[in-house]
């Protein structure tokens, strides 16, 4: 069984560090950043475009960490139901 709060805590925390450990990257590096990140979408360079702001990278961190704590909850959740179910 999983504990469901500890579990979205822990998404939270490691989420939030991995978004602001992105935002420097794409502050530091943002034409490679955007390569990458262009990659990983299957996208074309003329369709994006970075706007980075102190505001935009506080949005994203509150915004990614909510959606990250739910889902792990949601799975903790839902694996915890499956596991108290009987085997066929």
């Amino acid at each position: 069984m999983f504990d469901a709060k500890r579990l979205a805590l822990a998404a939270a925390i490691v989420t939030a560090s991995l978004w602001l450990v992105c935002s420097a990257a794409v502050s530091m590096a943002p034409g490679p950043s955007m390569t990458v990140a262009l990659q990983m979408m299957h996208a074309q360079r003329g369709e994006f475009a970075w706007h980075l702001s102190w505001g935009s990278v506080l949005i994203g961190l509150v915004a990614w960490t909510i959606w990250a704590a739910a889902a792990a909850w949601l799975l903790a959740w839902t694996y915890n139901r499956l596991a108290r179910a009987p085997s066929s």
